[in-house]
């Protein structure tokens, strides 16, 4: 049976269908030897694909990682020719390929998936699932009432788009400025620390806690460990799945 390319590299453990359609973009897969297109379909039954020169096959086992980001480390398996700089995947020493699950920003920290779970992947990823991701996040003055009711309902970006409506709440002091938790279920690129900037409340770190039920838990930074089963089962109760 046919299926979308990107399904079928999800299932074979290269990352969210977001990430595959990127794989296929960059002229990466070939479908019996031509180079596939975005929006392409094949049959992983009959259809010789494969990544990089190599076939592709649907992963023996499924590994799950919860990984503590340090700042200053790219959300990436690998960095662009010439990036010296470490990635998430340098971290975690595991043979499998694993791929982290959505991003965290260069300068941001804390928890992170890893997997090559694509249907998993896909699911924590996509907002009609409904997952939701939590960060702490400490801002260089405190905010007031009013400056948080306008983050928790959403606020017009650089770009145009609005935010979508998310849970904002005052946690702490901390010398002039304050930590704020936060809730939510989109996550553009630097969205906070642009929210943070439009509403004069500039961002001076952000850590994120809780990726669906998972938590970080007391993992210090560049620690790591697998879940148990229990945490998998529990991130695949999808809030709309039913």
């Amino acid at each position: 049976m046919e299926e979308r390319l990107q399904k079928i590299l999800s299932r074979a453990g290269y990352g969210s269908r977001r990430a595959c359609e990127e794989i296929i973009i960059a002229g990466r897969v070939r479908v019996n030897g031509e180079v596939a297109q975005i929006g392409g379909k094949a049959d992983a039954a009959k259809d010789k694909i494969s990544v990089d020169g190599r076939a592709i096959s649907a992963p023996i086992n499924f590994i799950y990682v919860a990984l503590h980001k340090p700042r200053m480390v790219l959300s990436t398996v690998k960095a662009e020719p010439n990036d010296t700089r470490q990635t998430v995947r340098d971290l975690v020493e595991v043979p499998e390929p694993i791929y982290p699950v959505g991003r965290l920003d260069f300068d941001s920290e804390g928890l992170v998936l890893m997997t090559n779970d694509g249907e998993l992947a896909n699911e924590l990823t996509h907002p009609r699932f409904g997952h939701t991701k939590e960060y702490r996040v400490l801002l260089a003055r405190r905010p007031d009432d009013k400056q948080l009711l306008v983050w928790s309902r959403g606020v017009v970006l650089e770009d145009g788009h609005k935010t979508a409506p998310a849970q904002v709440r005052f946690e702490s002091t901390y010398g002039k400025g304050a930590w704020i938790r936060i809730i939510m279920g989109e996550g553009r690129k630097r969205q906070i620390r642009e929210i943070g900037s439009l509403l004069g409340l500039p961002v001076v770190r952000i850590v994120r806690v809780r990726i669906g039920t998972l938590l970080l838990g007391k993992l210090k930074p560049r620690q790591w460990r697998h879940l148990t089963s229990e945490e998998v089962s529990e991130l695949k109760k999808s809030p709309r799945k039913n």
